[in-house]
């Protein structure tokens, strides 16, 4: 049985400014299917090599395969239907198979957009599509197909999703065949262009983030042996000539002993390797003594999930974090010499421009090494679009990439948001390049900085960053088109059947914020009139003096006062 995988050709100008990273879902699918011992396979990485469709035609055509398979996130949807359009032109008996977290939860608006989908892998997909292979490969497909635990499938009239395949419980059971990519291909700007991967420490997340999906498409939180992932990190190391990688999971710190254990590990084989991974500010705050170990095993930079510079936003994402805690996680990477990035998500419906410019400043007091401004992306999927509900206009998943503005704001347009972030990005990386980066101390920590400076540079040279190009920004808003498909105008609801929804507990925690904004609206609303009647008795002049809540004066209060509104305002009502 020959069979094709192909990852779809999408590019935003977001995290591959940083150069050009290995899809590693191929790696897996292909260990598990060689594992079974389906060994005919081969792997084309459209976005790696920016191949066009009539390219992707030729290689369907050349290679005949009896299967067709690829993945996609919400933005790359649209190019890998394509991909199996394609196949279906060039080889219509092929099977084409989709995987990814879009189609999971979208598949019935997957098969109404691209009815020539054979079937769909809902979840981990590992086990569920060697399970699809043998059936095709025994003869049994297309009529056991309603067997295979874990796919949707349509028979051209109605959509069925057969029961969910269970979590792969023992994640060292899988084995990845690395060997199928062509690692030439893949490298790390910031680390001098060395070979880069992104293998997996655990999957899943116990937090329930409602701008998030991923804890609902792992459903279960699962951790790997330390000692296999160090393993397979060095493989990589010395066969594939591996000199950087980030962890695949969201957070990888959350199992504390295992993630310890992982660092003690790493550091005993003294590789010449550098890493980075995303997590939460609670757990460095939690580490704080473990961090001179972290960056002794060679972690070298950690993107924190801060996400807002106002409190109210955190809790609406159920971050679970303060500012406060932001703030001092930052302080502790930055005297352990790993860099520190500082994620902020923007673009809300509530967005002002004093909020941006709140994000700016609040950057300058935390001070971390590098700042991500990151458009608000609603998942169809996440707890926040239903929030959000007719606050979502736009439906054109190509353009769900963090760097669009899907939300129009109520007091901006969308090219403002952009033009705002961008005026973020220019004075926050202005002045680390003229005044941070070049006198950094620590070497090691320097020739990072600089070289992320570097991949920083040759994007916004090459007008990919933040996909400055397509959208025709040249520093005003006045220029900006974001050309939004308007023919896709609606969506069919997403179908989580059997995956995971936010514990009652959490969902619970949720409603008493809402409750407690509007008890904070009220009060705020009460204050407002004292301090009008307060304003007319003094001849309608502020006593900057006098005292308001806490003790606090006016001036001082005014900006907690506003944050309590915006609280109010955006927090929906039980």
């Amino acid at each position: 049985m020959r069979i094709l995988l192909m990852h779809p050709n999408y590019h935003s100008g977001g995290a591959e400014i940083a150069g050009n990273w290995p899809p590693a879902w191929v790696a897996y699918i292909a260990g598990s299917l060689k594992k079974e011992g389906y060994d005919n396979i081969r792997f084309v990485d459209a976005m790696t090599h920016d191949l066009s469709d009539e390219q992707i035609r030729a290689i369907i055509a050349a290679e005949q395969p009896d299967v067709v398979g690829t993945t996609a996130i919400t933005p790359s949807i649209y190019k890998a239907e394509r991909i199996l359009e394609i196949a279906k032109e060039e080889v219509p008996e092929a099977v084409t198979v989709l995987g990814g977290i879009h189609a999971t939860f979208m598949y019935k608006q997957v098969f109404v957009e691209a009815p020539w989908i054979d079937c769909i892998v809902r979840g981990e997909g590992e086990h569920v599509f060697v399970d699809l292979i043998r059936t095709i490969d025994e003869g049994r497909w297309p009529e056991e197909c309603d067997q295979v635990k874990g796919i949707a499938w349509h028979d051209g009239e109605q959509v069925i999703a057969n029961p969910a395949a269970p979590p792969i419980t023992r994640l060292d059971t899988l084995a990845p065949d690395w060997g199928v990519l062509e690692w030439d291909q893949y490298h790390y700007i910031p680390m001098q262009n060395r070979r880069v991967a992104v293998p997996n420490f655990a999957r899943g997340c116990p937090y329930t983030c409602t701008f998030c999906s991923q804890w609902k498409f792992w459903r279960t939180y699962r951790v790997r042996n330390p000692k296999d992932v160090v393993d397979e990190i060095e493989h990589l190391y010395r066969e594939y000539d591996v000199g950087f990688f980030i962890l695949a999971d969201e957070e990888p710190t959350i199992h504390r002993k295992k993630f310890i254990e992982f660092c003690e590990e790493l550091a005993s084989r003294n590789l010449d390797i550098y890493w980075g991974i995303n997590t939460r500010v609670t757990d460095i705050l939690r580490d704080e003594e473990y961090l001179p170990l972290y960056r002794r095993a060679g972690l070298i930079h950690i993107s924190l999930g801060t996400e807002a510079a106002a409190q109210m936003n955190l809790n609406r994402f159920r971050k679970e974090t303060t500012i406060e805690q932001n703030k001092k996680a930052i302080e502790l990477l930055r005297k352990h010499g790993i860099v520190s990035e500082a994620q902020f998500i923007v673009g809300m419906e509530n967005e002002t421009r004093e909020q941006l410019e709140e994000t700016y400043q609040m950057c300058q007091d935390w001070a971390p090494d590098m700042a991500n401004w990151a458009m608000y992306t609603p998942w169809p999927f996440s707890d926040m679009f239903a929030e959000l509900d007719d606050k979502v206009e736009v439906y054109d998943f190509d353009k769900y990439n963090f760097v669009t503005p899907i939300i129009k704001p109520d007091q901006m347009d969308r090219a403002e948001v952009l033009d705002r972030v961008m005026h973020n990005y220019r004075r926050f990386y202005m002045k680390k390049s003229f005044f941070s980066y070049p006198w950094t101390r620590d070497k090691a920590k320097r020739k990072y900085l600089m070289g992320c400076l570097k991949a920083y540079a040759l994007s916004g040279f090459k007008r990919k960053f933040y996909d400055l190009g397509r959208v025709n920004y040249w520093g005003s808003k006045k220029t900006v088109h974001f050309d939004f498909d308007e023919t896709k105008s609606t969506i069919v609801q997403p179908s989580l059947g059997e995956w995971k929804q936010a514990p009652r507990k959490k969902l619970e925690r949720a409603r008493n914020v809402a409750r407690e904004a509007q008890v904070n609206k009220q009060a705020a609303r009460e204050r407002a009139k004292e301090e009008a009647a307060r304003i007319k008795a003094n001849g309608g002049q502020a006593d900057a003096s006098t005292p308001t809540r806490s003790g606090e004066p006016v001036s001082l209060n005014k900006r907690r006062e506003r944050d309590e509104q915006r609280t109010a305002e955006s927090t929906p009502a039980e």
